[in-house]
Parts: C-alpha cells; sequence; structure tokens
C-alpha cells in the first residue's frame, strides 16, 4: 500500500488496526497486565480491553492450542491402528456448535505449515471447499518461495463464474509459493471439452506436480441434494440425480466415489476436470472433514484407501469408529 496515498480517513482507521495489534502482543506473547499496557500504550485500562478485544474479532491475532487432549490421542489413536494412517488428528467438538470448521482449519493449517517451513521445494495439492478456504485463512504469512502448490480441480462453474477462491492459490498468496491453478469449469460441457482441456500444456503440467506431489490436502464432501458440489453450483439437478442413481456417496474435488471408496460411473462424472485423488501413489493424502452428513463419505473414503490421513472431530471420529465395529 502507498501510505502517502492514503486518505486522513484510512490512514487513521490503520493506525487504530496498529495499536489493537500492539496491545495484543503486549498481552498475549509478552504476557503484560492490562494496566501495564495501558501504561504503555499511554491509553486508559478499559481502552486497552477494548484494544485487545478488537485485535480478536479482527483477526489480527490466531489461536494455536499446544496442549494435547486426551480424548482426541485416543480417538486418532484408533482410527491410526485400524486404517494404517500416516497421519490422524483428531479436534475437540463443540457441543455448542454442529461443525467443527474453525478448530479443523487451525488443525489443517498447523498441518501444512509443518510441510511449507521445510526447505527443500516441495510440491503440495489442494483441493476446494469451505474447510480448505477456512485452511487456507489459517496459514501464517512466511517465506516458502521454494513450494509449489497446485489446484487438483477446476474451480468454475459452467458458465465461467469463479463460485469461491481457491484454497491453493490463497495460500500461495500467504506464503509466497509458487502456484499453479486449474481454471476450468469443473464440470465441463461435454467429454470431448474435457478431452481438449487434457490435451493443453497447463492441464499437462498438473498433472506432472500430482506426480511429483508429496502432500494432497483434501476435502471430503457428501454427495446428496444441497450438498456442495449441488449447492456451488457446478453441477445441476440432473447431474446430482445420475451420480446418486450410480451410488455416489462422496465426492473429493469434485470426483465421486461410491461407499467402496471406488470412482462412480455416470455421464456427468466422465466430464469432471479433476485429477483423482486416490492415483496420487506417493503423496500424503489427508482428508479434511467432520459432521453427520459426510460420515458415509469419510467412511468410504477411508475403506477406499482414498485417504492415508484424516484431520477430523470428536464426535466425527467416535461415529465413524462405531460404524466400523457394527457387524
Amino acid at each position: 500500500m502507498n501510505i502517502e496515498a492514503e486518505t486522513p480517513l484510512r490512514r487513521a482507521a490503520r493506525n487504530r488496526l496498529d495499536q489493537a495489534a500492539r496491545a495484543a502482543w503486549l498481552y498475549y506473547i509478552a504476557g503484560r497486565t492490562q494496566d501495564e499496557i495501558a501504561g504503555q500504550l499511554n491509553v486508559s485500562r478499559q481502552t486497552a480491553q477494548r484494544l485487545v478485544a478488537r485485535a480478536v474479532a479482527e483477526k489480527l491475532i490466531k489461536f494455536r492450542f499446544d496442549h494435547p487432549l486426551d480424548a482426541c490421542l485416543a480417538w486418532a489413536e484408533k482410527l491410526t491402528r485400524r486404517y494404517a494412517l500416516a497421519v490422524c488428528e483428531v479436534v475437540p467438538s463443540d457441543a455448542g456448535e454442529s461443525s467443527s470448521l474453525a478448530g479443523l482449519a487451525v488443525a489443517g493449517a498447523q498441518y501444512l505449515e509443518g510441510w511449507l517451513t521445510q526447505r527443500l521445494p516441495l510440491v503440495i495439492g489442494m483441493s476446494t471447499g469451505r474447510t480448505l478456504r477456512a485452511l487456507a485463512a489459517e496459514v501464517s504469512p512466511m517465506a516458502a518461495p521454494q513450494h509449489k502448490l497446485f489446484s487438483l480441480c477446476g474451480t468454475l462453474a459452467a458458465d465461467g463464474r469463479a463460485i469461491a477462491a481457491d484454497p491453493a492459490m490463497r495460500v500461495a498468496e500467504q506464503v509466497g509459493a509458487q502456484y499453479y491453478p486449474m481454471t476450468l469449469a469443473l464440470a465441463a460441457g461435454s467429454v470431448e471439452e474435457k478431452s481438449l482441456a487434457g490435451r493443453q500444456r497447463a492441464y499437462k503440467t498438473l498433472q506432472t506436480l500430482q506426480q511429483q506431489a508429496r502432500c494432497l490436502l483434501l476435502g471430503v464432501a457428501q454427495v446428496g441434494w444441497r450438498a456442495p458440489l449441488h449447492q456451488g453450483g457446478f453441477i445441476n439437478d440432473a447431474e446430482l440425480s445420475e451420480l446418486m442413481a450410480a451410488g455416489a456417496v462422496g465426492e473429493i474435488a469434485g470426483c465421486a466415489f461410491d461407499a467402496a471408496g471406488a470412482p462412480v460411473r455416470a455421464p456427468v462424472a466422465e466430464r469432471i476436470n479433476a485429477l483423482w485423488a486416490g492415483s496420487a501413489a506417493n503423496a500424503v493424502r489427508v482428508g479434511i472433514g467432520a459432521g453427520r452428513e459426510k460420515l458415509p463419505a469419510l467412511r468410504a473414503a477411508l475403506a477406499g484407501g482414498l485417504l492415508t490421513g484424516l484431520i477430523t472431530d470428536e464426535t466425527t471420529a467416535e461415529a465413524l469408529l462405531a460404524a466400523l465395529d457394527r457387524p
């Protein structure tokens, strides 16, 4: 930003945010009391309290919970043993909330940052979805230009509209990594259109990156009415009906699979512009998702070997294991 070109009003707003960030740093990092912060910033104690609260509300700071919870560790260990997972993390469930999105986002961001902080160049792929977008927003800024991030699927609706920000792009912006998008409609208009896209140099580059990938972060979603694939405008009612009739219970990066984790055979499935997650044999494939509606999809993805890692919440972990123990 060109500070000299700022209006007085905008400059004042920026200065207030700067002061709030400083107050939060003094409180959470330096361990100062509110009275000490007030004295250092030359404001009243009440103002110091409001500054800290504003820093939290504006998300100028991020909380990371480092203390392990025994119950979460126990669920993670059981899931790891059941499926020989390379990675498994279970976050606490909030009894007052139907979604653990915030907890999944923080846990996923911490896991991703572990890869991004490595010095040697790495290739990392990401799918789309609400959970991964939340994850991307939690990634801390850093300098990681040696890494390559790429999108596993098209991020456009059939008419060319961008439905939502691509998580891989958001992370690349945060860390300065190289970014390779798939600027295609998720569902091509025809098989011929998909075939043409697959012959383009940019698409072949993505295929090469998938073969080189060390890690894939995958949103796992259900297939059903008002599910993300349908609600997001990527497929229409008729196409969703095709997938459901073919036995689809879930999808990763737009690629639908059945209860055994196998790709479904349906006309719309043949038109999806995406890289099948299960074919990235050299990468750790970490699914991120939770919630009752996602249980069939998560169960199928685990059973079919689509995932070699999982980040979920306590309630979902318990339900997954209970379902697996049934005769």
